[in-house]
């Protein structure tokens, strides 16, 4: 029995929006958040989704990430900036920052933004499909704490480093690639110990280096990167490109988002490709379905349906914005307890 109940988007959308309103964040910028949030969920992604909220409460809570930070460009160039989130919301940061770089790509054909001194920015493809939406390409990398040991090694110090990828598409569904470079990202795995569930083999290793089902002992050991010294080495590229090229911090050094002793020391890279620069854009468009058309027919595996990247996260959210979003009991009664202490209404 799935434990869960369904919840109107705009009545989760109202009850984010009022308790970030109510942690002194602006309203635009509790709107973005909000958008971030919902967007997960929409997708399917429900470790960066409205389960992610009372994290982000306990961090201004505890005074290691800025609700009103006033975030500014240290270095702004044609086709290139520099972002300081100034410790404030990843979200918000990675709006300006993604708005900033489709900006340059409309005058010089690509724009690169990157950012510093930022916090977790929730699901990477919600910032590169606004570039998408907008017929560009948008490219999105972020740094994380440590989850992988570097291949050969038993200690984390690579984060799971996601990278997103969307490209805009004609009469077809767009391809959206949003992945980390772990076999699973790590939110999976701290839903999975938030809702008591065990996570499948081949995810995790614990502290001793042997693979375990006990997502508690998963977020005590290490991630599994993806192709082995391949996902190793994406990864820590990912982390050199986010955190040593915006100067945010060195590899290793980004603190996990449930860590309060500090600042998480977060950067992000942010990349839009001005499609018409390169090629009409009708017939990109138009070339990239004959792409998938062709992935298509393909003969199938055991006859199972084909997906190109994202299909099935833009079902599901074609899905859930005509049913409603599933949210977990457990889940509900710590969103009530927020509600409660910010004078909120109730889900």
């Amino acid at each position: 029995m799935n434990d869960s109940l369904l919840y109107d988007i705009d009545i989760l959308k109202d009850f984010s929006a009022n308790i970030l309103l109510k942690t002194g964040v602006e309203n635009q910028n509790a709107e973005i958040i909000t958008e971030s949030l919902i967007c997960a969920d929409l997708r399917g992604v429900k470790s960066h989704g409205i389960v992610r909220l009372p994290t982000y409460i306990e961090r201004i809570e505890k005074g290691v990430l800025d609700p009103c930070a006033k975030m500014e460009f240290e270095k702004n160039f044609a086709a290139v900036a520099l972002l300081n989130a100034r410790n404030g919301f990843g979200q918000v940061a990675g709006y300006m920052a993604m708005k900033a770089a489709m900006d340059k790509a409309g005058t010089y054909g690509i724009g690169m933004v990157g950012v510093r001194n930022s916090n977790h920015f929730g699901i990477a493809s919600y910032y590169s499909m606004l570039a998408m939406n907008e017929n560009m390409i948008g490219i999105v990398l972020t740094h994380a704490s440590p989850a992988i040991a570097p291949y050969g090694t038993k200690k984390p110090l690579l984060g799971t480093n996601p990278i997103s990828i969307a490209v805009p598409a004609g009469k077809e569904i767009p391809i959206v690639l949003d992945m980390s470079m772990s076999v699973v990202a790590r939110g999976k795995i701290r839903y999975a110990a938030l809702t008591g569930e065990e996570i499948p083999f081949g995810w995790a290793l614990d502290a001793e280096g042997k693979p375990t089902t006990n997502p508690q002992e998963a977020l005590k050991g290490s991630l599994i990167p993806i192709g082995g010294v391949k996902g190793s080495g994406l990864s820590l590229i990912v982390d050199i490109l986010c955190g040593i090229l915006t100067d945010s911090c060195l590899t290793g050094e980004v603190k996990n988002i449930t860590d309060t002793n500090g600042p998480s020391n977060t950067g992000h890279i942010f990349c839009a490709v001005n499609i018409s620069s390169f090629i009409d854009v009708e017939r990109f468009k138009t070339n990239i379905d004959a792409v998938i058309r062709k992935i298509k027919s393909l003969p199938a595996i055991d006859n199972n349906d084909i997906y190109t990247p994202g299909e099935i996260e833009h079902n599901l959210e074609k899905k859930r914005r005509k049913e409603g979003l599933p949210v977990e009991r457990d889940v509900i009664k710590t969103l009530n307890s927020l509600a409660e202490r910010y004078g909120v209404a109730r889900l």
